[in-house]
């Protein structure tokens, strides 16, 4: 894939955050509206960490000379950033969807 197109996949899986991440949030307090920010930017950072791994993965490994300024990595160097950028990303995701969860007005026993 061209970079053009990576670049056109990282928009919309972008707009498609912000389009799950958006609710009414005038009716909300001071802190729900915090952890609904906390969140949503949490899901974009894993959104663009795991387009940094598929990106790495398909520069790298499936066109080595896809990669700009003659940089070449070695396999297992590559897959490691992708493994390490796929990691990050995940832990983000789940941290950032639990934000988003509304909190419990009673925790149970």
């Amino acid at each position: 894939m061209e970079l053009t197109d990576w670049i056109i996949v990282l928009a919309i899986a972008l707009i498609l955050v912000a389009f799950f991440c958006t609710r009414h949030t005038a009716s909300r307090s001071l802190t729900d509206r915090a952890r609904h920010a906390r969140g949503t930017r949490l899901l974009v950072q894993a959104t663009i960490a795991l387009w940094a791994a598929l990106m790495t993965v398909e520069r790298s490994l499936t066109s080595p000379g896809g990669v700009p300024f003659g940089l070449n990595l070695r396999p297992h160097v590559a897959l490691a950033a992708a493994a390490l950028f796929a990691c990050a990303g995940c832990l983000w995701s789940i941290r950032g969807r639990q934000l988003l969860k509304q909190r419990r007005m009673f925790g149970t026993w």
